[in-house]
């Protein structure tokens, strides 16, 4: 493209003025309304290319153009997928703030939809109970934005480590919640009856029940929590987490618990218990149970 200067009119002026102006630069009206490329957008032209890192002329070039559309995408703006070369802009970089902040780690928020932003999509995907496709489309914006109130405005260089809640917090977050908890096999009900035996001892008022199955949930229930040690089955409206390695799964219950649509939210978790070989020992299950419960009390009093 020719580059856009100073002195110039017109509707591709007209474009850029609106770009700069949608990103908080100032223009003079007077420019704006003739679409007249004076000094005024000449300054903002040259401040927006300082901030990006391009060099220091006052006029529209490939670079600077390309580097204006990014900046301008919205989340939702467009479908984002894995591709080479990599969908980058505003909108990737929003997109791995939430996720990282939700604790589906993108890793750096560089703004480009690499490898590492496709898996924090995929594992988003099945936590609110979707299709795992790592395909950014309305429906994965649309459960971003039904959690807005969790990661707007939150930092998000990371997975946030999450600290154990202490014997006094842990206790007072069972005491105010309803919590309903069900297994689907013979392991996961070992860590479901331990979560329950780590529960009483910790508060004599506990909130948290054990259930034969999520039918036998009642209105009272603040959640419903089902232990498995099976895979999520690929289409799913059930909100999942699978119990990885990290100090995220606090969040990503609150996430799963926050998207549930189900009243009261049913959340499926999926137990690393395939990864022992066929030895699950019963200090396995009692690890298991604390990270469990300290997690959910985390993600409650959040």
């Amino acid at each position: 493209m020719e580059p856009i200067r100073e002195g110039m009119t017109g509707t591709a002026v007209e474009d850029v003025q609106e770009r700069l102006a949608s990103l908080g630069y100032e223009i003079a009206m007077e420019e704006r309304g003739e679409a007249a490329f004076g000094q005024s957008t000449a300054n903002a032209v040259a401040r927006f290319r300082l901030e990006h890192n391009l060099s220091l002329t006052p006029e529209v070039d490939v670079a600077c153009w390309s580097a204006l559309v990014d900046e301008c995408y919205q989340m939702g703006d467009r479908t984002l997928y894995l591709r080479l070369p990599n969908f980058h802009g505003n909108d990737v970089r929003c997109l791995q703030n939430a996720l990282n902040v939700l604790g589906f780690s993108c890793g750096e928020v560089d703004g480009y939809y690499g490898p590492h932003t496709e898996g924090a999509v995929k594992m988003f995907q099945e936590n609110v109970g979707m299709l795992a496709d790592g395909i950014a489309f309305s429906d994965t914006f649309d459960a971003l934005e039904r959690l807005r109130h969790v990661w707007a405005g939150k930092p998000a260089n990371g997975p946030h480590p999450q600290s154990g809640m202490g014997f006094a917090r842990a206790a007072l977050v069972l005491d105010d919640a309803h919590l309903a908890l069900t297994a689907e096999d013979p392991i996961s009900r070992n860590v479901a009856g331990r979560i329950w035996n780590i529960a009483s001892a910790t508060s004599e008022h506990t909130g948290l029940r054990l259930i034969e199955s999520v039918d036998a949930a009642t209105s009272a229930d603040d959640a419903v929590l089902v232990l498995a040690t099976t895979p999520r089955p690929a289409v799913s409206n059930v909100a999942s987490v699978t119990m990885t390695e990290g100090d995220d799964l606090a969040l990503r219950l609150r996430t799963a618990l926050e998207s549930s649509r189900a009243k009261p939210p049913v959340v499926r978790v999926e137990l690393p218990a395939g990864s022992y070989d066929g030895s699950f020992t019963v200090n396995d299950s009692q690890m298991l149970a604390v990270s469990l419960i300290d997690a959910l009390c985390t993600a409650l009093a959040q």
